[in-house]
């Protein structure tokens, strides 16, 4: 843990950094595959609770009846196939679609006669689809203002390059998560509806922490020439890491114990719901933030007129440095040092010297 945190400190100096920005290619290719099988299994279609399409329910209360028991009954009652589930209570929840041609009377009445139960412990609750539908536009209607607010917002408060950018990567989640949900054959319920609407605020605020961090990394950016927009991007992206990190784990543990135990375990179908929209969302929206949120705004910075002309700046500043490092190089090798002086060059300023002596003698030959 306190190399974690040694790295989270180094992270922050800018003594370590990883470049997410300028790998925005890699993690486009990664985000395009990941939305394309989702939207293979959302063109499979989603299994939609009977909430949506109308139906009946048979809640059934006898102690020991197991759901392959209540399974087996209610196929030989009901044409087509209904799903059998155990409830948190220990009751059986029987499922039936509305093209079957039996009233619900009459399913009624067989269930407590195969199953040698009292009719009455049979609760019977009958869902038309317009109900349904009246929930769907509902949910719809709030993503759409939602998404028209949080635009808003973030044009105000930051600009619209990040505003589009948070939302290309709130859609980005959704698109994950309701494809999951379709490849994995999980019922979508109004509880299901509610984890898809949470996880947009866990994404926005991943989002909106690394963004504000960015803003301020960029203040006066044009004024120097020491680094581009993308790279003060970058660095800002590193500086949240890991405060993006720690709060996707924390938000991630309590609801993977509602998806494995609660839900695996338990066999709460409520919370799988709930639980696996929330975990493959906060899994998505972290990596949103950070692999497609900002490297998405620092490429559309990148196309404005005076982000262009900083970069070219910061390319030529860069090789003139460059160049006068080589050229300081170059002469401090060719300049030689007065221990490495050559032996006919010491001969030579010996016998100079040797001479010069000689000279300023007087001489004792006579």
């Amino acid at each position: 843990m306190s190399r974690f945190s040694n790295l989270g400190h180094r992270l922050y100096q800018g003594e370590v950094s990883f470049d997410f920005v300028g790998r925005r290619k890699l993690w486009y290719s990664i985000s395009g595959v990941i939305v394309l099988v989702a939207a293979i299994g959302l063109a499979m279609g989603l299994h939609l609770g009977i909430e949506f399409k109308g139906g009946s329910v048979y809640t059934v209360a006898k102690p020991g009846l197991t759901v392959s028991q209540a399974q087996e009954t209610a196929d030989g009652v009901v044409s087509s196939h209904p799903l059998v589930q155990s409830t948190e209570n220990g009751k059986i929840r029987i499922q039936v679609s509305t093209e079957e041609p039996k009233s619900s009377d009459q399913i009624r009445t067989e269930l407590s006669q195969k199953l040698d139960v009292p009719l009455d412990t049979v609760e019977a609750q009958v869902i038309g689809p317009s109900w349904g539908k009246q929930i769907s536009q509902k949910a719809l209607t709030g993503l759409i203002v939602f998404m028209i607010l949080v635009t808003v917002y973030l044009a105000i408060a930051f600009e619209w390059r990040m505003a589009v950018s948070a939302l290309v990567a709130l859609i980005h989640d959704l698109l994950i998560t309701i494809g999951v949900y379709a490849l994995v054959g999980f019922e979508v319920t109004p509880g299901t509806v509610i984890g898809f609407l949470t996880i947009l605020g866990y994404s926005l605020y991943d989002t909106v922490v690394v963004f504000d961090t960015v803003k301020e990394n960029t203040k006066g950016l044009t004024k120097q020439n020491r680094r581009t927009y993308s790279e003060a991007a970058n660095a800002g992206l590193n500086q949240t890491l890991v405060r993006s990190l720690n709060t996707t784990v924390v938000a991630l543990l309590p609801v993977a114990a509602l998806l494995f135990i609660g839900g695996g375990l338990l066999g709460a179908g409520t919370l799988n719901d709930i639980s696996l929209a929330l975990f493959i969302g906060l899994a998505a929206g972290a990596y949103s933030s950070i692999c497609v949120a900002t490297p998405l705004l620092a490429q559309l910075k990148e196309e404005q007129p005076e982000m262009k002309a900083l970069r070219k700046r910061v390319l030529q500043h860069r090789a003139a440095a460059a160049k006068a490092e080589a050229a300081e190089g170059a002469a401090a090798d060719e300049e030689p040092s007065g221990e490495e002086q050559p032996a006919g060059m010491v001969g030579q300023r010996g016998r100079s010297a040797g001479t010069g002596r000689a000279k300023g003698r007087p001489s004792t030959k006579r």
